[in-house]
């Protein structure tokens, strides 16, 4: 855990430096607070609140910062939101946010930072889960404590936020199988039994709660989750698994409660 601690402290600091009073605090979620962080498979998964708007010219500073430190940190890198404290309490979905950066948008922002830095805001559902996460199992980096900062997730937003992942699942499985088999357990406990899991944890529930000829699936799903193993799926498998865990995940479901 040695790399998480170094990025994550230097990220603080320089976070303190550049943001100043503006800062409220700095939350850490995902598998690094779920106990499943794998240096060579897992992001920094970081939510950043600030008081107020932030200027062009501090995203450009704040980006820099974030693009040099993420030549340090794990394979997979840093996946930050920046929010205002106003979203959070009272929770406003979908969440508004400030500034995002993750590996995949590396590229835009070094061809064109300007661009980068005008455009990379908006709304996005998955801070449903992500606050979700640091209101239960999150940890304060530094600033005010989570439950000063953050509201209860209502459970019509989180449940939206993490079927968005898997409502596509009989067609990405075939291109994204671990991703999505582990997923879909996630899911589905929530749903079945109110659990709010991880991954690798979402996949350890599947052992026990779904038929047995679907755990030739979870058992190396698992198994890649956390080492690069070279997995050959059983794609007529795979798509009788999504086709069922999407029926169960549909049975659970209120549909006056959300719709689909």
């Amino acid at each position: 855990m040695s790399l998480l601690n170094d990025v994550t402290k230097s990220f603080v600091a320089q976070s303190q430096e550049i943001l100043g009073d503006n800062l409220v605090g700095i939350y850490l979620h995902g598998s690094a607070v779920m106990g499943c962080f794998n240096e060579k498979k897992s992001d920094i998964d970081l939510v950043v609140v600030v008081n107020t708007l932030i200027p062009d010219n501090i995203k450009r500073q704040y980006m820099d910062m974030v693009v040099e430190l993420n030549a340090y940190a794990p394979k997979k890198g840093i996946e930050l939101s920046i929010v205002r404290k106003d979203v959070c309490r009272p929770f406003l979905y979908p969440t508004p946010f400030e500034l995002h950066f993750s590996a995949a948008h590396l590229q835009w922002y070094k061809t064109n930072p300007s661009d980068y830095v005008k455009k990379m805001n908006g709304f996005d559902k998955d801070l449903a889960a992500h606050f979700t996460i640091i209101c239960h199992r999150g940890k304060c980096l530094c600033g005010k404590e989570i439950k000063d900062v953050f509201e209860e997730v209502g459970k019509e937003f989180y449940f939206d936020s993490i079927w968005n992942d898997v409502k596509n699942a009989e067609v990405e499985i075939i291109t994204n199988p671990t991703y999505i088999i582990l997923n879909l357990c996630r899911v589905l406990a929530y749903k079945k039994d109110g659990l709010i899991l991880s991954k690798q944890e979402g996949g350890n529930w599947g052992i026990n709660n779904i038929p047995e000829k679907y755990h030739n699936l979870l058992l190396p799903a698992l198994e890649q989750y956390v080492s690069d193993k070279s997995i050959k799926w059983d794609e007529s498998l795979m798509l009788d698994y999504a086709a069922y865990m999407i029926d169960r995940i549909k049975n659970y479901l209120d549909f006056n409660y959300i719709k689909l």
